[in-house]
């Protein structure tokens, strides 16, 4: 959604293949090995914790067992996760609402 494969291409090799590979494990029907409910951003929304010396962040909604919606991608710099990607995150989550039903 939105930039969101844009930003996740921007994240460090190291980064961007662990998120790869824990997307592949959603899109094969398993959870990621590091993550948590999202329920402010929405119903089944779920962030991806990335752990690389930095903190990088992959929001998704498993739509349906064919395909994965990913919210949004950045890099965490606080500890707790900040209003402007919950709120970004959440307006992707709205546009595809309908599909989610």
């Amino acid at each position: 959604m939105g930039s969101s494969r844009k930003d996740l291409f921007a994240f460090p090799a190291e980064a961007r293949y662990i998120a790869g590979k824990e997307l592949r494990l959603v899109q094969d029907g398993g959870h990621p090995s590091d993550f948590k409910p999202m329920p402010e951003v929405g119903a089944g929304a779920y962030e991806i914790r990335i752990w690389t010396g930095t903190t990088w962040r992959v929001i998704y909604v498993a739509g349906r067992a064919d395909f994965i919606y990913v919210l949004h991608c950045f890099q965490k710099k606080t500890q707790q996760t900040s209003k402007k990607d919950i709120d970004l995150a959440k307006r992707r989550y709205k546009r595809i609402g309908k599909e989610m039903q």
